[in-house]
């Protein structure tokens, strides 16, 4: 988990909070001819965007793009760590055989450029220089990738401004009908269980040098969101970076938590689930109150905790199934 989450960590403090917006101009009059139209979007930077048309073939740097526009129905023709969006994000498939372009905080160039795309849509956790050298094969819609005040909100209006970009619109507005829809019925099917307003806790670890590392998902993360919009009280008091409401701890740390769940994700392609594997006979774990209960959840492989809607549906029905069973 170490080497797909951590980098998140140290690119957050940098994640831009600005909304995109997007406007159909009409085309020449010799597009206009043939029906297409020009799209002019603005972009999380402030940048202007102008596509002669909805783009059809696009290159993604990040997983939560890819399941964007797998959502819109959208086959990108180049995603980033093919390998590792298939192992982590299970709950939009890809459905085509892209391009491997490297890795997420460093794509290839040459691959890219290969590949002739329409657009590029990247995010800011992307380096600044790496935006610079895409912008010069394709249009590039950088994307602000989270916000901690309204983790929501920020995941709805990336969906919205890559479904104008690639004239997916109706698309995106079911998809985000349907995780209202799923949210809805958490809730109250936690509530049906006389679970409102239970305690949880979620978060992610890794082991480096013998020692567990903590990172919890504050009500700030989308993660976080999304379980208060269900019903659930977040536990965590620890304070999250102001992007994607991550924080920092250690298993002594987790000794205020009190009696509530405790929810996780890892994933099999990982070396170690640090919870039930490497605290297995840790005392400070083992006396922890939801751990004395069996109220551990290791929720389901494949969702992608920062991901879009399809995701945090997945993780919604995971999470209530995992508290009501």
């Amino acid at each position: 988990m170490r080497r797909h989450l951590l980098a998140l960590t140290a690119a957050s403090a940098a994640a831009l909070a600005l909304a995109g917006c997007g406007t159909t101009e009409p085309a020449s009059t010799n597009a206009a001819a043939k029906g297409t139209r020009h799209i002019t979007l603005t972009d999380a930077t402030g940048a202007k965007i102008k596509l002669d048309g909805p783009a059809k073939k696009v290159v993604a740097t990040e997983w939560n793009v890819v399941e964007s526009l797998v959502t819109l129905g959208v086959d990108p023709v180049g995603v980033a760590d093919v390998k590792g969006y298939k192992a982590w994000d299970t709950s939009a498939p890809l459905k085509n055989a892209p391009k491997d372009i490297g890795t997420r905080g460093e794509p290839s160039m040459d691959t890219v450029a290969s590949l002739s795309p329409d657009l590029i849509v990247a995010t800011s956790d992307l380096p600044a220089a790496a935006v610079k050298q895409l912008r010069k094969i394709a249009p590039v819609l950088e994307l602000s990738p989270a916000d901690a005040s309204d983790q929501i909100g920020r995941m709805k209006e990336n969906l919205d401004l890559i479904a104008r970009a690639t004239g997916t619109t109706a698309e995106a507005t079911q998809a985000n009908k349907e995780f209202d829809a799923k949210v809805a019925e958490g809730r109250k099917a936690l509530a049906d269980a006389g679970l409102a307003g239970r305690s949880v806790a979620f978060a992610d670890g890794w082991v480096a040098s013998n020692q567990v590392s903590v990172r919890p998902y504050t009500s700030g993360s989308l993660i976080g969101t999304v379980n208060e919009a269900i019903g659930l009280k977040n536990a965590w008091k620890v304070k999250g970076d102001k992007s994607y409401g991550l924080g920092s701890t250690d298993v002594e740390g987790l000794s205020g938590l009190g009696d509530l769940d405790f929810a996780y994700i890892g994933n099999a392609s990982e070396p170690s689930d640090p919870f039930a594997k490497d605290l297995a006979k840790n005392s400070a774990w083992t006396s922890l109150p939801f751990v004395k209960k069996d109220n551990v959840h290791r929720l389901p492989d494949g969702i992608w905790m920062f991901g879009g809607p399809k995701s945090m549906q997945a993780y919604v029905d995971a999470l209530v199934g995992a508290l009501t069973k």
